[in-house]
């Protein structure tokens, strides 16, 4: 997403608050990057302070829980590069 700078950082801080997408998410939504979307939060900071504390609430929940998401990517990971075998089986190399 090409433009103002300004105006995108309310538009994701707007979709941030509205969806309670992770960083990721939102770059992959607005077509940027996540350091953009990270600067875009010190724009808008300025720009519009109430909705950038809704923001932050949003950003520091997903902070809290990424690590459980992280533990659900790797478990499913495991689960599908296993499935099938017998139990207790050793990988052949």
């Amino acid at each position: 997403m090409k433009g103002d700078p300004e105006e995108r950082a309310v538009l994701v801080g707007r979709y941030l608050a509205a969806s309670g997408a992770t960083v990721r998410a939102a770059a992959k939504v607005f077509g940027i990057s996540k350091s953009t979307v990270w600067k875009d939060q010190c724009r808008l900071q300025r720009l519009e302070p109430g909705l950038w504390r809704e923001v932050q609430a949003v950003l520091q929940r997903n902070k809290a829980e990424r690590h459980l998401r992280g533990g659900e990517a790797t478990r499913c990971k495991y689960l599908r590069r296993h499935a099938g075998r017998p139990p207790g089986r050793a990988e052949e190399i």
